[in-house]
């Protein structure tokens, strides 16, 4: 699912924390009455991990679960799997290097709940690899509730991952995505029929999912595809093509794009 090693960030990864710090500092001395904001959330902490887990604790915490059980949760994760913070990381260079809307690095850390929604099941996604069910149905449940985003934490996500704006994103229990894809609001990866085994879809590598498009089954999605929005996919596809409509039907050849990294969505006219 990933070409990096899980006991280091690579070096590419590195300069992310520091430019946070840089940004917050910047952006609290230019709008003091969010200064506390900025200090709480980045300029108080010594670390990527300190951050990303006091956000997501502040975030996800409740009536049923506090802030500091959620940090524990959080930092718990995140030191028994080092992968998961480069996966976080590699995260928001990818917010930063597609979305337009996204000229700094701290920003979706801050403010977009499409990332706040994929850290969050990172957390969960581990806590069920640990055994820990009912604790990572409960993180499902509260990303839900808070994110508008329903992510089963047995699916299994890369990372270099943009989910863009993210209200309505569903992604079912068995579905896959491997590393460097980008979605929009709306999709779901779901599942047809109540069959057991393999029956959600399989993303691959570099794929652009448009806004409101359904893939359904256990489908698999080759290699830098574009899926056109608002398209209902229901069979495989193959590698490094564009596919439109309901059903969805290939509508052009991509062999020369990346549509993950260009966002562009506009169909050959």
């Amino acid at each position: 699912m990933t070409s990096f090693s899980a006991t280091e960030i690579p070096p590419t990864l590195t300069r992310i924390w520091p430019s946070i710090r840089c940004e917050a500092e910047v952006s609290s001395a230019a709008e003091p009455s969010l200064a506390s904001f900025y200090y709480g959330a980045i300029l108080n902490h010594s670390s990527f991990q300190d951050a990303i887990t006091y956000t997501l604790a502040n975030l996800l915490a409740g009536p049923d679960l506090s802030v500091m059980l959620v940090r524990e949760v959080c930092q718990q994760a995140l030191a028994d799997n080092p992968l998961i913070e480069t996966q976080m990381l590699r995260d928001i260079n990818a917010w930063y290097e597609r979305d337009a809307a996204c000229d700094q690095y701290m920003i979706p850390l801050l403010h977009f709940k499409g990332y706040h929604a994929l850290q969050s099941y990172r957390i969960s996604h581990w806590l069920w690899q640990q055994g820990r069910q009912s604790l990572a149905l409960f993180f499902q449940n509260r990303i839900s509730e808070r994110f508008s985003v329903d992510i089963h934490p047995a699916a299994v996500i890369g990372s270099g991952i943009m989910i863009d704006h993210a209200t309505g994103v569903v992604i079912g229990e068995t579905s896959i995505v491997h590393d460097d894809v980008s979605m929009l609001h709306s999709i779901t990866l779901g599942g047809s029929g109540c069959e057991v085994g393999k029956r959600h879809p399989t993303i691959g590598r570099g794929v652009l999912m448009g806004a409101g498009c359904k893939i359904l089954g256990p489908v698999d999605i080759g290699s830098r595809v574009k899926v056109a929005a608002g398209s209902v996919v229901i069979a495989d596809v193959p590698a490094q093509v564009t596919v439109a409509g309901v059903p969805a039907k290939i509508v052009a050849d991509s062999r020369n794009a990346r549509p993950a990294e260009s966002m562009d969505h506009r169909l050959p006219g």
